[in-house]
């Protein structure tokens, strides 16, 4: 009893949190969308006369060591940093689902060589095959957001093909295929509902993870390139400059880690609302 009493505030106070999270979420991607329309200064535009201003009504987050405004490049950064992460995000799963629809109601020689194609991908840690794809197809985000689908499309491939396999055992599907319903609208109107909580339970946790892939990969050169500002390539730039305007580290890295840690937040309510149970295989 005791424990069972520790545990409903903590499902509450999360599934609240979470609700927070996601709302958070949604308006910074509102005010990354905002800055496509309107900028109160050009991100690229240097003024060596005015490199490594301190914070002022002109400039609220200063400028950096070209002189250009901070707060400007933090936005456009949020554009690039989110932007492509989405975009890669949305390409996996536009591969990945109906790769994982058909391999799971089909079965058969589709499901073998889908299986030998999963394994090859998972045979080595997603991280080092998109370092490995980057450095072969050389720098560049083109590149590298390839290279981050070719890693993600497997882990939604096998969700959505766990998940077909299991419903399709259930009587609601047998008695549909007895009936002779066609299999497009087997998988579109009993398949596909239960498939989305998983997928977008999975899709929301996977953002923060692309956001901090191509973040260490723009820091590392292999991402945005200079002078296109991204939050990763940003704290690049700002190393030497540590000791004397550490904040020029500072606010990209908070923003990576606030933006993370609301695709978390976002994800466990999402896994609430949609009372995923189960732990999603990766």
């Amino acid at each position: 009893m005791n424990g069972l009493f520790l545990r409903m505030p903590k499902t509450k106070k999360n599934s609240w949190t979470g609700l927070a999270g996601l709302i958070c979420l949604i308006l910074i991607l509102l005010v990354a969308i905002y800055t496509f329309f309107y900028l109160g200064h050009d991100p690229n535009l240097t003024n060596l006369d005015e490199r490594l201003l301190g914070m002022s009504l002109q400039h609220p987050f200063g400028t950096d060591q070209l002189g250009r405004d901070v707060l400007t490049r933090l936005l456009i950064g949020a554009q690039q940093t989110i932007g492509y992460s989405l975009l890669a995000l949305i390409a996996a799963l536009i591969i990945g689902v109906p790769f994982g629809l058909i391999s799971g109601y089909k079965r058969g020689l589709v499901d073998r060589v889908f299986m030998r194609t999963a394994d090859g991908f998972l045979a080595f840690p997603d991280t080092i095959v998109a370092i490995v794809l980057s450095g072969l197809l050389g720098p560049g985000i083109g590149n590298l957001v390839f290279a981050i689908i070719m890693v993600k499309w497997v882990s939604y491939a096998r969700l959505v093909r766990s998940t077909v396999l299991t419903e399709s055992q259930k009587e609601y599907v047998l008695v549909a295929r007895t009936n002779g319903l066609a299999p497009t609208k087997i998988i579109r109107k009993h398949l596909l509902p239960h498939i989305l909580g998983h997928v977008l339970v999975l899709a929301s946790l996977d953002l923060g993870k692309i956001i901090l892939l191509i973040s260490a990969f723009s820091y590392i050169g292999l991402g945005v390139q200079p002078p296109t500002p991204e939050w990763g390539a940003m704290l690049n730039e700002s190393r030497p400059y540590f000791q004397s305007r550490p904040e020029l580290m500072i606010y990209p890295g908070l923003a990576i880690v606030m933006v993370v840690l609301l695709t978390n937040m976002a994800g466990d309510y999402l896994r609430d609302h949609f009372d995923v149970k189960k732990e999603v295989e990766q």
